[in-house]
Order: C-alpha cells, then structure tokens, then sequence
C-alpha cells in the first residue's frame, strides 16, 4: 500500500511540505502529499537548487495516474504511485530534477489514549457488574454461590435507603404516596427487582417488573391523560382545519398501545399544549391585524437613576424607557409624573464617552432647534449628558436601540443580536434550571437586568461530554428560553458528534429568513478516527448575510498544546461549510460572520506547584496575571492558531475546574493508575470570532455563569450585536447602473514561500456572476523564503447590480493561486466600503489554512454614486467623546459626526487590512487597520463599530460636509466652552495620529506606481483643513505621517451677535482642562453664577428647568444672550 511508503505525507499543507523540503536541503528531494485543489490528486514536490517545484499527479478516466511534467515530454500512465516514483528517479523524465531521496515523514509522538466519554454508571449497576465478575470466576470452579450472593446485595442496598427515607421524611412522603404504593415499592426492592436483574443478565433489557410498577403508581394518572387528551385533541381541531396529522397520530398511538409509557404519553400530552397555545396565539394576532415588525416581544418599561450634567451641574433624575411605545421619558421622581418626553424618531443619536464608561450623550431634535435650523442649517444639534453606572449604561443603549429598530418601519432588519454560548456538561443531566445562561447572569461581562429580559434573535448554543438526547437537550432549551421570553423558539439546525453537539434557534419571525443551512461534522480523536475530540458546525444565510458556526472540544491536557493547534488546522481544513464555489477558501473566509465556540482545553501554562498560588491569585480577581500564561492567548499572539480571530477582554474567572455542585473550590488533582495528575484552574471555554472587514459586530457581553454546578465546567455566554443585510431593491435607472464596474489596479504581492512557480488571482463575490482570473504575474524577486509578484494592469469586475449603495455592503474575496498545480498560495479580503468616495489603495494580510502566508496591495475604485446611502440603524449608537464632556477641543461639540473618534472602525484586526485614500475629504484615519494579532488584535473599547465614517446619519443634519457652494462650512463657537481662538494653536488640540492605525510600511511601496492623491489630514472639528502645497509632497514622502496643520481663521458670524473678545461669556469652571485662563472683564450675563464655587448651588435663572434638566442653551439668532 503507497500510504506505508516513507514518500507519502497523507494530507499536510504546502507549507508543511516546504519546510520538510528544506529541511532536507538536497537536490533530488522529494515527497508526496494530497492535492489542495482537486479531489483524488497528488501534489509531488521536488526541491531544487533550495526552490520548490510542486507537479500535479491526475487520474484519468481508467484511473490511471500521470505526471504533468513540462511539455514536450511524452505523458506516461501509471496504475499505482508506487510505479510512477520508481520511474521518475530516472533522469530526462520532464521534471526540473530527477528524484533521488526521499524525504521521509516526521515522526509524532504516540497518544496517550483519552478515556472516551461515557454517562455515569448508578451504583446498583455498578455492584451488579462486580459481583456478576465474581460470579463468573466461582462458576467456572463449579459453584454459584456467587450469583446467590448478587441478589440480596442489591435488594438490600436499596431497602436500605427506603428504610433511612421512611425515618427521616416519612411525614413529607405520606403527602405524596398512599400506603398501597409504598407496599408496592417494598415488594419491588425485595424480590421482584432480583427477578429483573436475571432478566438482563439473560438478555431481556425491559424491566417488566418495574413496568408492572410504574403502571400501577401512575394509574389514575394513566386515566386522567386518557380523559384529557381528547379534549385536547378536540381543541386543536378547532384551531387547526383540517385536523393535523400529528394529533391524530398522538390519538391512535395512545388508543391502540395501552401499555405505552407514562413519559410517553406525557411528552406528546406536552407537545399538543405547546402546539395548542401557539395556534392559538397566531390565531388571535391575525384577527388583530398585529404583526409587530420583526421584534414580536413584548418589553416592559424600565426606569434608569441618571445624573443630567449641564453647566457642571450634576441633577438627580429618571428616565423612563417604553421600547413598546417608542418613548423616552424624563421624570423628577421615580414615581412621579412624566415631566416630558421625546417620540424615537426625535432621539437621534447615542454617544457613549469612550474615556468616562459612565457617561452618554442623548442627541435629541426638539421644535424649536428643527425650526432654527431650517434657517440656520449649522447650528449643533441639541443634546443631553447623563452620568449613570457603566452597567445600567450599556442597558439603556441596548433598550434605545431596541426601540429603534423596533419603529424604524424597516420591512428587514439590518441589525440582529446572537446569544454563542458552550458548556461542557460533564456527562450529567443539566440542572432543572439554566436560565441565567441564556440570561448572560453571572462574572464577566454580564447583561444588565434592565436588558436581560431582551430576546435574542438567534441563539447558538454548542456542548461538550453531553449526556441527554438530540431531542431532550433541544426540549430543554427551548423551554429555557420560553420561561425567559414567553416565546417559542424555531429549530434552525442542529449537529452532533457522540457527545459534541450544536443547536441553532431562532425567533419564529426570522424562521423564513434562513436559506443554504448546511451541517458537518470532523473528528480529531485518536488517529482522527474517534469522534470522543472534533468538532461540529452549522453555517446558513441570513437573507444576504453569511454565518458559520463551530462548537469544538479539543485535545485534553495541559502538555498537549501542539495537538490542540494541530485539531485547529485539521477542522479549518476538513469542516465543509458554507458555499462550494468558493473551494479555493477554508471556513475562515467563507462568511461573512464566523463564530468558533467550545472546550478549546488550552491551559494555564504554570507548573504544578504553582496551583495554591494559582488559586489565590483568582480570588483576588487577578486574571492578568494568569491570562499572560493562557496556552491560547500564547499560541495566538506567536500566529500558530486562531489567525486574526478576535475574543473579548476576559473579565471573570477560570472556567475549569469546579468541584461539582459548588463554585467555591477547584478541583485541580485527579488520582489516575499512572500518578497524580494536575488540572490547573484555566479558562478552557472560549468564544471567538471573525468577521469580514468594515463588517459591524459589537460584543455585548463575554463571562461565565455562577449557579450551574452540575458539571466541572461552567457555562460560558457571549452575546453580540451583528450587521445584516437583505435583498437590495436599486432606486437607480438600472440601465445606468449596469454600465459600472468595480476596478482593482497596481497589485503587487509577497509570498512566503520556496516556490518556483508562476501565479494569478482569482477574484470570488456573492455580487459577481462568477469568478474572474487576471492575467499572470510577473515575479520580480525572489529572496530567501519569499518572492513578490506583480500583476500589471487593471482587472474590471461587474457586479450583479452596479449601485453604489449595494456595492458599499459586498466584499471581494481574493485568492492568489498557482499556474502549475492551482493550488492557493493566500487568501484575503477587501471591503468595498473602503473605496466609497474614491479610489483608495488596500494592504491586506494573507492566509492558507491559518498560517500567515504574506501579502498583498493594491488599489480599487467603484462607480461614483450620486444618490444618499440608506441610513443604517446600528449607527444610532456611536462610541467617542461626548459633546458635553467640557474636557475636549473647544467646538468640538458643534457636530456630532466629528465627536466620534477612532473608535468608530470596524474589525481593525481582520486580516491586518488597511486602506489609504486619494481623497482629503472622504475617510478618516479610522479606515487605517491595525497589523497587530494575538490577544492584542481586538476591538476597541466597544468592538466593532459602524463601517461608515465620513457619512454619519441623515437624521443628524450633517452628512454634507462640503456647504453648497462646495467651500468648507464656517466652524462657529459654541457659547458654552468659549472662542475656537483661545485654543488655536494648542498641541492638545490637533493631535497626531495615533501610531496605532498607521499604514503598514512594507518593501512594495518603493515598486508601485502609485496614483497621485490628495493629501487629506485628520480633523476633530467639522472644519476643513485645507493644507500648504509643500506639505503635500511631504505627505507623499513620509507615508501619512503626522503633518503641522495650519487651521483656517474662524470668521465670526451674523449669529454671534456681535460677541467677539472678551464679551464672550466665560467657560464654565469644569469644562475647563485646569489650564489657567487670563482675568476677563465680567459682562452682564446669566451665566455669571457659573463662576461661583463649585459646591455652591447654581441659582434657578428665569426660563431655567427646576428639575436641573439643563440643556445646551441655544443661540439667539440676530441680537445678544439674555
């Protein structure tokens, strides 16, 4: 058999066969793998003069297997592989070289074998397996003392108990059992459950005696369900036209089988229930007309203690959120009247402050200002500043922008929320209730009460070492969920392999939305033959919006890191998932979404006598300490596994391992036949995540649950909010959409490997018609263990729909393949969202079955769209300094699109991308990926945020950013925080940008032809900077470094009033930056107080709100402040 032969490497990767290859370092080395790119094929790799030559070997029709040499050489046929290596160590055969050693396979160590998972065995039986061994040994000596001796043991192991149940809770019992079933128990346990336990030993597993007793306890139980079903029955006819075919089931199966189980019975006796107040919910929706929108739940209001921040001033009041009626109300007290309200179309914004975790700004239209600003179109929006508790914050976001997308009138939703949970469950039954995990209750991360009772849309829930049925397991999360939502989730899908297993439901409203729902499954047991270690997953289509889904339990033990990682590769590669005209791709890069979820196992990488000092350190909560030796956190930051993948900060304690039914202590020492074997406390369940460029997912919440103690793990949940799309309609002339077309220009890649070969690229979208090859690329150089390739010229590439706004939501999928074997040598991605004002170049990292493989750049340039972008409803929540915040640059505040910072980027670690533009105006330095990986490579403070960045939301007033005679607007002062001219000039003002987002510098920027760009500058005001024609060409030199930005003069305007110099009112003390400020003369003005101490009160002012829900005072247009 070839697969003996030392030249055979089964299935490694290219990059592996490299490595051995150059290992070997002779030339004439050679070894043999399976084919990346066809099914049945054979790579053979020969190094020579230290370059790879990769050659496919194809089967033919007959199955006969030939060699695609050069050409000229006449194609030869061989039955096996063994023939055809023995003929090509001849010379002149067509290779670059003929083979002469061969490079043998390295040697893995031997596996321990890993117990496979079994339920846990009840004593009886356990008894009964011992004493049957010891019968079996006296009767082969001719006695059966040993099987006389079995019996009693068991009997009077159980009437034992009875006995000890009868003294201490016998008053309890006589409630619930008559005399005649306790009588009835006690004939069992002392002869009857002797006479089964022959029965199984002689093969009949039915246990008629205690059939016989379960029967007779649950008689009149058996009568009551017999009375009731028809009822039942009888109703759903009712509801049901014609009469569905499962109630007539249930009522033949109950009627013609007399003997059938109690539990039986009881489980469709449920079922009909559940089907009977579903229909009957429907039912009495339609008659109503009510469909909801997509958000069927019903949300109770809830009231949120706040501080309003105005003037320095902080006020104690409510604010009353009713997601259902789609208001927000602000009240004095409690419980008192509602002083006011603002409708959810007239709250237009939410800014979190990123530096004060308790502060929110509440950007809000009222009359007045919309009437003012139809005249004055410049005037800052109006807007509120809370202070309220981190936790009760992100609460009220989340209702707000329930509320949101609950009214928005949108037919589909462009914002779902996901519940990923994993729990491996230790081979035991769950506890009776698990609602606090689908809660997010627990340490960590953990949702808010005031958002907890908020349904998910879709719920992932994956389990290891679980020990109940498909079918149990998917009853009891879903009446989970009906206790928590009162709604009744749909099965999407569902995956198991032996005790691995996922579970997808989804709201019933959604149900239509799936398509493309695919499943499998890949084993990394022993020999990757045994399903006790592997992985299952689920991936579907939401509408337009791809998701994959993997739930893994890995190799156990803290020594087995290198197998861990190796488990990785083999379900990247194996796991089919997704769509299949995208082969050249791993599951990495299929979706637009992909979750990874379960017992990774990695450990805590500390020796064994550290566990005391180990256990100390959780109970002072001192998880850094401990994360920077995480196995996982390691193996990711020196790239060997989970490439780009992103997972929350963790924030709460060791998931592993628990001493069973408490959460107090770990059990780290496991006696085992070979020694004492160490399992430090390590966070072994994890969730993480990759997602497309410019992509928006945020992550809400990230921990563990502390009141599910039934197993050794406890439940890990993460929950997120995730950007969708849905069919587009064009509101363009479709004729003149269909004459665009997406250009990609000047790509110019490096790869890391040995490689003598010629390449292309391959172009793969879901808004293509099909894929699209350029022409093949020139290789340039060839250094040590890489070589770059440049492919010249343009490639166009035409969409299914040309519309701008359709395109701004797709992404291209690129692919760099191999002329000789067609293997792919790198995959990445661009978002087109990047180019959406103009050409702009990309740099993007490239990946092959996880491993770094190098990169790629370029430039793309979509068609100019003249239309308005869709507004997005997860931009209603932006993350940056507030404009109250009193501590930022000084008119700051005057627009809320400038107030969002850096922040506001999506996936800043997917694949190391980033974009530079030609036009000033168009993105900001947000759009600037990160190249950092690891642990490191995460979101910001608040994950991924909204890909839209120079075009914030209509309803805000300031999308424009041009004034109509195309000149940049005038930055007006805002009459809080003083004269823009008291802070021109500050270094604290314009920053440089963060070294963070800058462009990663690399050797193929000096090759390119670059297009001529604009130089454009980092702005933290509305105002445009229009810049020196010597700082652009320092711009083009120094790659988007830091430039001295001279500020345009801020002319006063007619709205001012004629307040210039020091007739400016004053800042108020605390929105001072503690700089000292020279003595200005006072004016007469209302705001004089603000100058007073702190601690003092400000006076009530004429017009002034008593409730201290002070606002940003409005400027009286024509004449002074009053």
């Amino acid at each position: 058999m070839f697969s003996q032969q030392p030249w055979y490497h089964g299935n490694i990767t290219r990059s592996t066969a490299e490595d051995l290859l150059s290992k070997a370092g002779k030339d004439g080395s050679f070894l043999l793998r399976g084919s990346e790119s066809i099914q049945g094929a054979y790579a053979l790799c020969v190094l020579y003069q230290n370059c790879v030559y990769t050659y496919r070997i194809l089967p033919n029709e007959d199955k006969k297997l030939s060699v695609q040499a050069s050409e000229g050489v006449p194609i030869r046929f061989f039955s096996v592989l063994t023939d055809l290596v023995e003929a090509y160590y001849k010379e002149n055969m067509g290779l670059i070289t003929h083979l002469q050693y061969a490079v043998q396979k390295e040697e893995e160590p031997e596996e321990e074998p890993e117990p496979v998972s079994l339920p846990p065995q009840l004593p009886p039986r356990n008894i009964t397996s011992n004493e049957s061994k010891d019968s079996h040994s006296d009767s082969s000596r001719g006695t059966d003392r040993g099987t006389e001796l079995a019996r009693p043991s068991i009997s009077d192991t159980y009437i034992q108990r009875l006995q000890q149940i009868d003294i201490s809770k016998y008053n309890k019992i006589s409630y619930h059992c008559s005399e005649d079933h306790q009588k009835s128990i006690q004939e069992y346990f002392r002869s009857s459950l002797c006479l089964d336990a022959e029965q199984v030993q002689n093969g009949n597993p039915t246990l008629p005696h205690f059939k016989k007793l379960t029967q007779s306890i649950c008689k009149n139980l058996t009568s009551e369900i017999a009375r009731t079903l028809p009822s039942l029955e009888a109703l759903q006819k009712v509801l049901d036209q014609p009469l569905s075919p499962g109630a007539g089931r249930i009522r033949n199966q109950h009627s013609g089988d007399a003997n059938q189980s109690v539990a039986f019975k009881l489980e469709q006796l449920t079922k009909l229930i559940y089907s009977v107040e579903d229909k009957t919910k429907n039912a009495v929706f339609e008659s109503v007309g009510y469909d909801g929108g997509h958000r069927k739940s019903l949300i109770p209001p809830v009231t949120f203690e706040v501080k309003c921040d105005s003037l320095g001033i902080s006020n104690k009041m409510y604010l009353k959120v009713d997601v259902e009626g789609g208001k927000v109300y602000f009240k004095k007290s409690k419980d008192g009247p509602e002083d006011k309200y603002f409708v959810h179309n007239k709250i237009l914004q939410l800014v979190k402050s990123q530096k004060m975790h308790n502060r929110l700004a509440l950007v809000v239209e009222t009359e007045k200002e919309k009437t003012q600003r139809k005249e004055f179109p410049k005037l800052f929006p109006y807007f509120f500043v809370f202070l309220m508790l981190p936790c009760k914050r992100e609460g009220f976001c989340q209702l707000l922008q329930q509320m949101k997308n609950k009214h928005s009138g949108k037919p589909e939703p462009d914002m779902i929320t996901i519940f990923v949970g994993t729990w491996n469950m230790g081979n035991a039954n769950p506890p009776q209730n698990i609602t606090s995990w689908f809660q997010s209750k627990g340490q960590g991360k953990t949702h808010d009460d005031t958002a907890s009772q908020i349904p998910h849309d879709i719920y992932v829930i994956g389990t290891q070492e679980d020990p109940l049925g498909e079918k149990d397991w998917i009853e009891t999360v879903r009446g989970a969920l009906r206790d928590i939502t009162n709604i009744s989730f749909k099965q999407i899908a569902t995956q198991t392999l032996w005790s691995i297993r996922i579970v997808v439901l989804a709201k019933p409203e959604h149900e239509n939305r799936f398509s493309h729902v695919f499943c499998d499954s890949v084993k990394t047991g022993i020999a990757n033959a045994l399903g006790n270690k592997g992985a299952v997953g689920v991936s579907f289509m939401f509408n337009r919006t791809s998701f994959g889904f993997v739930n893994s339990h890995l190799t156990s033990g803290s020594e087995k890191k290198l197998r861990r990682n190796q488990n990785f590769v083999s379900i990247l590669r194996f796991l089919n998932l997704g769509d299949k005209k995208v082969n050249p791709f791993d599951i990495t890069h299929r979706f637009t979404h992909l979750f990874w979820l379960g017992d990774l196992n990695y450990r805590v990488d500390l020796p064994a006598q550290e566990a005391e000092n180990i256990v100390m350190k959780i109970k002072q909560q001192q998880y850094q300490d401990l994360l920077a030796r995480d196995q996982l956190n390691i193996e990711r930051e020196e790239e060997k596994v989970f490439l780009d993948y992103v997972e929350e900060e963790i924030t709460f304690a060791p998931t592993y391992r628990f001493e069973r039914d408490t959460r107090d202590r770990y059990a780290y020492t496991k006696a085992k036949a070979t020694g004492t074997k160490y399992n430090l406390p390590s966070w072994c369940d994890r969730v993480l995540r990759k997602s497309y460029p410019m992509a928006h997912v945020v992550c809400n919440s990230y921990g563990c649950t502390n009141d599910i103690m039934t197993s050794d793990h406890s439940p890990v949940f993460a929950t997120f909010d995730v950007g969708v799309t849905s069919q587009f309609v064009s509101k363009n002339d479709l004729s003149k959409d269909a004459q665009g077309a997406i250009k990609i220009m000047n790509c110019v890649a490096v790869l890391l490997t040995k490689s003598k070969t010629k390449f292309f690229i391959e172009y793969h979208s879901s808004c293509l018609e099909k894929f699209v090859k350029s022409p093949e690329g020139e290789n340039q150089e060839n250094t040590e263990g890489s070589i770059k390739v440049r492919f010249s010229g343009q490639v166009e590439l035409t969409p299914i729909i040309a519309d701008p706004e359709y395109l701004l939501d797709q992404h291209i999928l690129i692919c760099i393949k191999s002329t000789d074997c067609d293997e792919s040598y790198g995959e990445g991605c661009v978002a087109l969202r990047s180019a959406e004002s103009s050409y702009t170049e990309f740099c993007i990292k490239l990946t092959h079955h996880g491993e770094r493989t190098g990169l790629l750049t370029g430039g793309i340039q979509l068609p100019k769209s003249d239309g308005k972008q869709t507004e997005k409803l997860y931009d209603f929540i932006k993350v940056g300094d507030d404009p109250g915040a009193g501590k930022g640059k000084s008119g700051e505040n005057t627009k809320m699109s400038s107030s969002v910072l850096a922040t506001d980027i999506s996936n800043p670690s997917y694949m190391g991308i980033g974009y530079k533009s030609s036009n000033q105006a168009d993105r900001n330095p947000g759009n600037i990926m990160s190249q950092r990986t690891g642990p490191t490579s995460k979101d910001m403070t608040h994950g991924n945020l909204s890909p839209k960045k120079s075009t914030p939301s209509p309803t805000t007033k300031t999308s424009n950013p041009l004034s109509e005679d195309g000149q940049p607007p005038e930055m007006f002062d805002n009459p809080l925080y003083g004269s823009m001219s008291s802070s021109r000039g500050s270094k604290d003002h314009l920053p440089p940008p963060d070294a963070h987002f800058s462009f990663p510098k690399t050797d193929l920027d000096a090759d390119r032809q670059h297009p001529v760009p604009t130089p454009r500058f980092r702005s933290f005001t509305c105002s445009e900077t229009k810049p020196q024609p010597s700082s652009a060409t320092n711009t083009m030199s120094s790659g988007l470094q830091p430039q001295n930005i001279t500020k345009k003069p801020v002319v006063p305007s007619r709205s001012e009033g004629g307040m210039t110099g020091p007739n400016r009112p004053p800042v108020p003390m605390k929105s001072r930056p503690g700089q000292p400020q020279e003595p200005q003369p006072k004016p007469r003005d209302y705001r004089d107080s603000s100058e007073l101490p702190s601690k003092l009160r400000q006076q009530t002012r004429q017009g002034q709100p008593k409730d201290g829900m002070t606002t940003t005072p409005q400027v009286k247009m024509g004449r002074p402040l009053k």
